[in-house]
C-alpha cells in the first residue's frame, strides 16, 4: 500500500532558503570587505553586546568561578565520554606503506589540519555540550590551533557554561561572536590573523548557510542545521516516550522537523494525541518553538510493513534517527541514510546530544545519504605518496608513456621515456600507443 500520513508537513528543511541565501551573501560580503570592524558592527545591532571580542583569560577565570562544582563535574563526564570515543576513532585511522609491485610502494598518511575553527551556538539556549563535540574532536585530532566562537549575551558576553567548556576542552583562542559575523571572523582570520582551514559545528540556517557558501575557500565539517529527528516505531514501542523524544528535539527551534515512521496506527493516532499536552506544558520559550515545529514540520507516515518504514526512513535521511521496534540488528543491518542511530528505548536522541560518547555534529537536509557526522577524520587529511626504484620504471614509464600518447598529452609521455632513456640507454621501449 501507499504510505499514508496521519500528519503531513507544511514546510521542508528547505523552505526559505532563498532569503536566508540573501542576507547570508550580503553580510559575508561586508565582512571579508570591512573586516574586524564590521564584525563588531553586527555584534553590538544583532547581539546588544560591546564588551570583548577576542575573550580574556580574566573573563575565562571569572566564568569557572561562577559555576557550581556540580556543573563541572557534569561537563567533565561528558567531556571524558566524547574523548574517550575520540581517542577510539583515531586509534582506527591508519597509516601505511605498502609494496603493490616490486620496487613500487604507495602510501598514506594521515596529517591534522593546522587551524580549526569551532562554531558553538548560543541565543536560545547554552550549547554547553557543542562545545564538546567540536572543540575536543578537533583536539584529538591533533589540530594545532583551535580557535571557538559563540554569540555574547548583551551584559555578560559568552554564556559562564559555554565559556568555561571551550577553554577546558582546548580552545587556543575564545570569540564572543555569534551568527553569521563568527563564521566569517574565523574563516577570515579575524582577531587572530589564522584562516580556519576548516570550519565545525552546528547553528542555524544563517550559520549553516554562511558555512555552505564559503565551502572551498575553506572546509567544512558538514551541513548542520537546524536539527532533525526521526522515529521509526513499531506496535511494541512506548507511545509516551516516542511522543517525548518527538517533543524533545522539536524545542530546538520552530524550524526543527519532527518525523514518526510507524507500522502501527493504533501508536500513530496515540502520538499524535499526544504530543500537543507535552509542548503545552514547557516554559514559554521551549513550548513556542516545540509548537512551531512541530505545526509546520511535523510528519506522521504509517507503513505497511518494516521493509517500507526503512525505505521511508532512508528517503528522510534524518539528522537523528531512533528505532523503538523489534528486532533491533535487522534495523541496524537494513537502514543506510542517517547521521546517528540510536537503537532501543534505552537511548534516545538528548543522551547523544549530551555525554553518551558519540558526536552530536550531524548532517542534516538528507546530507547523510552521502556523508556521516563529525568525527576525528574530519580533522585530518588523508593523503598519499610513492616511492619507487629504477627497475620498476621499465613498466611504470612505459606505461605512462602510452597511456599518455592516448590522451594526447605528449609533455606527459616525455617524462616517462626521459627516465627510461636515464635509466636503460641500451635498450628500447614501446612508448606509443
Amino acid at each position: 500500500m501507499a504510505i499514508e500520513f496521519l500528519k503531513k508537513a507544511a514546510k521542508t528543511p528547505q523552505s526559505g532558503e532563498e532569503e536566508t541565501v540573501r542576507i547570508v551573501q550580503e553580510m559575508l560580503q561586508a565582512i571579508e570587505s570591512a573586516g574586524e570592524e564590521k564584525v563588531r558592527e553586527y555584534t553590538k545591532t544583532l547581539d546588544k553586546y560591546s564588551g570583548n571580542v577576542v575573550v580574556t583569560p580574566e573573563e575565562i577565570a571569572k566564568s569557572a568561578s561562577s559555576l557550581s562544582k556540580q556543573i563541572k563535574d557534569d561537563i567533565k563526564f561528558a567531556y571524558n565520554r566524547v574523548r574517550t570515543f575520540a581517542k577510539k576513532q583515531l586509534e582506527s585511522i591508519t597509516e601505511f606503506e605498502s609494496e603493490i609491485a616490486p620496487g613500487v610502494f604507495c602510501g598514506q598518511k594521515q596529517i591534522p589540519m593546522e587551524t580549526a575553527g569551532c562554531y558553538v551556538p548560543g541565543g536560545r539556549y547554552a550549547h554547553v555540550a557543542s562545545a564538546i563535540m567540536s572543540i575536543t574532536t578537533a583536539r584529538v585530532a591533533g589540530v594545532k590551533k583551535i580557535v571557538a566562537c559563540s554569540p555574547p549575551n548583551p551584559e555578560e558576553g559568552i554564556h559562564p557554561a559555554i565559556l568555561y567548556t571551550m577553554d577546558m576542552c582546548g580552545a587556543d583562542t575564545i570569540l564572543a561572536i555569534g551568527g553569521v559575523q563568527g563564521i566569517a571572523s574565523m574563516a577570515f582570520g579575524l582577531f587572530t590573523g589564522k584562516p580556519a582551514d576548516i570550519l565545525v559545528g552546528p547553528g542555524n540556517r544563517f550559520v549553516a548557510e554562511a558555512k555552505r557558501i564559503l565551502y572551498g575557500r575553506v572546509g567544512i565539517d558538514l551541513f548542520a542545521g537546524p536539527t532533525e529527528i526521526a522515529i521509526i516505531a513499531d506496535e511494541t514501542a512506548d507511545p509516551e516516550i516516542v511522543a517525548s523524544d518527538l517533543v524533545g528535539q522539536a524545542e530546538h527551534g520552530p524550524d526543527s522537523p519532527a518525523w514518526l515512521i510507524t507500522t502501527s496506527r493504533e501508536l500513530a493516532e496515540q502520538v499524535l494525541s499526544l504530543i500537543p499536552g507535552l509542548i503545552a506544558d514547557l516554559p514559554e520559550t521551549q513550548s513556542e518553538a516545540a509548537e512551531a515545529a512541530w505545526r509546520d514540520y511535523g510528519e506522521i507516515g504509517l507503513c505497511e510493513n518494516r521493509e517500507e518504514a526503512a525505505r521511508l526512513s532512508d528517503q528522510y535521511a534524518a539528522e537523528h534517527l531512533e528505532v523503538q521496534a523489534e528486532n533491533q540488528q535487522w534495523w541496524l543491518n537494513r537502514l543506510r541514510n542517517y547521521g546517528s542511530l540510536f537503537l532501543g528505548e534505552e537511548t534516545t536522541v538528548a543522551f547523544g546530544d549530551k555525554c553518551s560518547g558519540t558526536n552530536h555534529i550531524l548532517p542534516t537536509k538528507g546530507a547523510s545519504r552521502y556523508t556521516g557526522g563529525l568525527s576525528v577524520g574530519k580533522f585530518i587529511k588523508t593523503v598519499t605518496y610513492q616511492h619507487m626504484n629504477r627497475e620498476a620504471n621499465r613498466e611504470v614509464a612505459a606505461v605512462t608513456a602510452r597511456i599518455s600518447r592516448l590522451e594526447g598529452m605528449e609533455a606527459h609521455a616525455r617524462t616517462g621515456d626521459d627516465r627510461l632513456q636515464k635509466y636503460f640507454p641500451d635498450e628500447t621501449f614501446q612508448t606509443n600507443c
